[in-house]
């Protein structure tokens, strides 16, 4: 042992064999110690990497962080960066009509609003309408839009209905007549008539283009549905579209002609129509109310319906009538004379045209409610069978005090 450790022999041997090395190559050799303080600079090279990696890991944490604390800043910043495409200003000349429906969500306005070219994106949209707590009053109308609109701009046009609603809507109901009917379009705030203008108008049925069978007279042709209506339009308009909704339904049912092929005037089968639609509103019974009518016209019975009572004294809220209403005498008392009435009892949807045109086969002459909650009706073919039908109703008026 001369004093050297092992390992030091190593490097030396490790030096005879580098400046063997460089030799050959022309090159100088390192000597042990540069060697030994290279590696030290190797390794805090790499120690430097791994601190310079988490300080980047830092500074992403530290800005994610800045933008959970303040995410209305982050949330726009990163919105600039995804930005939806937007038109801008006001759009172009060229309009285009967009139908919102009721209940429809701010996101289901902005794909209609894509769709029809209005705005650049829906996504833009909806962006503006979820910072605008007005958008959440946008009504369900027809509107008058331009194409290419900022989506802004869009919201603000829908906003503003005395620019962007061209048409307004005035809805019949099923089942009315046609005072009723009168009253509601006199009193209609987004039709805004002159007073007394509906009813002025009602009486010019010359105008209303009524089918020739309708006698002149628009009781059962004002045909129940929701109608856009013109802006600033009067009230003659507006029913003449209530009587082309007859129109229209009258020519996909071929009214005309499938009533005279079963041997039924046009103008009855209106006329059955309205009653049925008076009697109940199950669709399921519609044909069956419709055979019994037909079944007691043939063979000259008094129909005795209640409904055509109602009609002479008005609506009181009650199914039933009295022994005094039906003594009432009326050409509409179906009580005390035989056949139909002289004319519909109210304006009758397409189903219950349908039912009068294609009565349910059946031998009834017969029907009664018998509960009232469920609308639930029996029919009967022998005045026997209709007297326990009776029985049940009364059973039912009986178990609940005061609805009969």
């Amino acid at each position: 042992m001369n004093g050297t450790s092992v390992n030091e022999e190593r490097d030396d041997s490790t030096d005879h064999a580098q400046a063997g090395l460089g030799d050959h190559l022309g090159l100088r050799p390192e000597s042990r110690v540069e060697r030994r303080a290279n590696r030290r600079k190797t390794r805090a090279r790499r120690g430097f990497g791994c601190f310079a990696g988490l300080i980047s890991l830092l500074v992403v944490g530290a800005l994610i962080g800045g933008l959970v604390i303040g995410f209305g800043k982050g949330r726009d910043a990163i919105e600039k960066v995804f930005a939806a495409p937007d038109y801008t200003g006001a759009g172009t000349n060229e309009t285009v009509t967009v139908e919102i429906a009721a209940g429809q969500s701010s996101q289901a306005i902005a794909d209609t609003l894509e769709k029809k070219g209005v705005v650049k994106s829906a996504k833009a949209f909806e962006r503006v309408a979820r910072d605008d707590p007005r958008s959440k009053k946008i009504q369900a109308n027809t509107y008058t839009l331009k194409k290419e609109m900022s989506a802004l701009a869009a919201l603000e046009l829908l906003l503003d209905t005395t620019k962007s609603v061209l048409v307004t809507r005035f809805t019949v109901p099923p089942g009315r007549t046609k005072a009723e009917i009168v009253k509601l379009l006199q009193n209609a705030k987004a039709v805004k008539l002159p007073p007394n203008a509906a009813l002025a108008a009602m009486n010019r049925p010359q105008t209303l283009k009524l089918p020739s069978y309708a006698k002149n007279n628009p009781e059962g042709f004002l045909f129940p549905g929701t109608y856009d209506i013109p802006k600033d339009a009067n009230a003659n308009v507006v029913l003449r579209m209530a009587t082309g909704g007859f129109a229209q339904a009258a020519a996909e049912l071929k009214l005309t002609e499938t009533a005279k092929r079963k041997k039924l005037d046009p103008y009855q089968a209106v006329i059955v129509a309205s009653i049925i639609g008076a009697e109940t509103n199950r669709k399921q019974d519609y044909g069956k109310v419709a055979r019994v009518i037909y079944n007691r016209l043939a063979t000259n019975t008094k129909l005795q319906m209640d409904s055509t009572i109602h009609y002479i004294v008005g609506r009181d809220g009650k199914v039933f009538t009295s022994d005094e209403q039906r003594n009432t005498e009326s050409a509409y008392n179906t009580y005390l004379n035989r056949g139909l009435p002289p004319t519909p009892i109210n304006s009758p949807g397409k189903d219950l045209l349908s039912a009068a045109l294609n009565p349910t086969p059946g031998p009834w002459r017969y029907f009664t409610l018998v509960d009232l909650d469920t609308g639930e009706t029996l029919f009967a073919a022998t005045g026997e069978e209709h007297q326990k039908n009776v029985q049940k109703l009364q059973a039912w008026c009986q178990a609940h005090t005061g609805r009969c």
